[in-house]
């Protein structure tokens, strides 16, 4: 009998070690915070858009012109919907919708929300039981000697093989691993849930940034088609001037300085006016990239600048809005309480955690033998010395924390700059816009005064010359006050955080 027990714990003892790499769980597991990155702008699309002063080389004047600067994934896109063949009528509000669709800056702000959101899923999987199931067949062998159990066969005084089997048996069971009460695991997911509303946000100023990046180019090819336009009236002006330099000439009242004087304003015009075709053609490129139109491409702008309809907006309500509206200050908020609820999380990783592991199911030496089998167990896990790592934690949740509040601080200030800025650039503009259009009937009415006295024989090509040049200056002034005008409009929208459901008050198909 004492032989027949040994016998019997020994079988028994090998097959709970050859089972046992199938029927554990993780007991006792500890929740752990999860650190957010150093900086919260890391979460945000890559790539800017701004609005800024720059010195335009088609002009001829030396005053600062404003214009978009639109870098990172803001400048690409992907295709969008096919266009029919032919020519493309292209509105305002049809460039920025088809933008909102395409534009690579959208695309990779939905892809960074999506990630973010699997991340907030990951987090709340940690709150729930995770459940498997497992059905097998095993053959197996076991020498009872690599257990240091054939001493019991001494011990009783006989003799055991030392190898046991070959046997066989199924089993098919169902594991549970839960961390039923977890501080740490409910923290995690109230932050992942605040991550991803600052992601959301995030996405909402991307398309804000979209809007200023379609609607300042899709004004950057305006105001170059329309400086076109000016500059071909200047070249008809030096060709005229240039033939009637021949003609008196050829009737033996003029010079022939003041032809060849003539000639090269004639030739100096008509390069300017390549230079400018040259220019409008890559701006068309560019204005395609941003909304996945094709390249080749022939767009037709159906806006043109103008300067009416426009409603004075007082410096306190501009501030007050943009501090309401403004997504990436709302997105910097959000990304701040993360790091406060990162902080308390790791702090929570001091309190004790309750956990359920087990499974149950059926085993047999065959299916139609199979017993059922189980384990439960539920463990109370109490930290006690971890060498420091949870103080390292609340540290590193604590620097986190420190530089998101540094971040939002400075957001705030860029808000209050974005919206002066704005409006600086919206006074000077309108002011711009009426000493140019002054000025631009005056040099029209210089212009023709003098051509009466080059043709009446009074004078020649050099003051002839002087007044294409100041008529050309004038005009292309108005032109860039036009466009300064629209486009500061257009970047005041967005510095208050307006930019796309303003877009239509805004640009309702001016003409002048």
């Amino acid at each position: 009998m004492h032989r027949i027990a040994a016998c019997s714990l020994i079988v028994t003892a090998a097959l709970s070690v050859s089972l046992s790499a199938q029927q554990t769980g993780t007991y006792g597991q500890m929740g752990q915070a999860v650190q957010l990155p150093a900086s919260g702008r890391t979460l945000q699309t890559s790539g800017t858009v701004n609005s800024q002063q720059t010195t335009s080389p088609v002009t001829s004047t030396s005053v600062l012109q404003p214009s978009v600067t639109v870098t990172g994934n803001y400048q690409g896109s992907v295709p969008g919907t096919p266009i029919p063949a032919g020519p493309v009528r292209l509105s305002l509000p049809d460039a920025v919708k088809r933008g909102l669709q395409t534009n690579l800056g959208i695309v990779t702000s939905g892809v960074s929300s999506s990630i973010v959101r699997a991340q907030r899923a990951q987090a709340l999987s940690q709150l729930f039981p995770q459940i498997t199931a497992s059905i097998g067949a095993t053959e197996t062998q076991i020498n009872l000697a690599a257990y240091g159990l054939n001493t019991l066969g001494t011990a009783t005084g006989g003799t055991f093989p030392s190898i046991v089997g070959p046997f066989q048996y199924v089993q098919a069971q169902g594991n549970l691993n839960w961390n039923a009460l977890s501080v740490t695991n409910v923290r995690n997911y109230q932050t992942a849930n605040t991550v991803d509303h600052a992601s959301r946000l995030s996405e909402r100023d991307s398309r804000e940034l979209v809007v200023l990046a379609v609607g300042g180019t899709y004004l950057q090819v305006l105001s170059a088609s329309a400086r076109i336009d000016a500059q071909r009236v200047q070249v008809k002006y030096a060709q005229a001037t240039y033939d009637r330099a021949n003609t008196q000439l050829s009737a033996g009242t003029n010079t022939r300085v003041d032809l060849t004087r003539s000639l090269v304003q004639l030739q100096s015009e008509q390069e300017r006016l390549l230079a400018l075709e040259g220019d409008y053609q890559q701006q068309k490129i560019a204005f395609a990239r941003l909304i996945g139109l094709p390249q080749d491409a022939e767009v037709i702008f159906t806006e043109q600048l103008g300067s009416s309809g426009l409603q004075p907006v007082e410096e306190a309500d501009a501030l007050r809005a943009a501090l309401e509206h403004r997504w990436d200050l709302q997105s910097a908020e959000a990304q701040m309480r993360a790091a406060e609820q990162t902080v308390s999380s790791a702090r929570s990783e001091r309190l004790p955690s309750l956990s359920f592991n087990g499974y149950y199911g059926a085993m047999g030496p065959r299916p139609t033998e199979s017993h059922g089998v189980f384990v439960a167990s539920g463990t109370l896990s109490i930290p006690v010395f971890d060498g420091g790592k949870i103080s390292a934690d609340v540290q590193q949740a604590r620097a986190t924390l420190r530089q998101r509040q540094a971040e939002y601080e400075d957001q705030k200030a860029k808000v209050e700059q974005d919206v002066r800025n704005a409006l600086i650039q919206l006074r000077t503009a309108l002011g711009q816009v009426r000493l140019a259009e002054s000025n631009r009937q005056y040099a029209r009415e210089t212009l023709t005064q003098v051509k009466d006295r080059f043709d009446a024989g009074v004078t020649n090509t050099v003051e002839v010359v002087q007044a294409q040049q100041q008529e050309a200056a004038a005009e292309n002034d108005y032109i860039s006050g036009l466009y300064a005008l629209n486009l500061a409009r257009l970047t005041l929208a967005r510095a208050i955080g307006d930019a796309e459901t303003e877009l239509s008050s805004l640009f309702p198909g001016e003409k002048h």
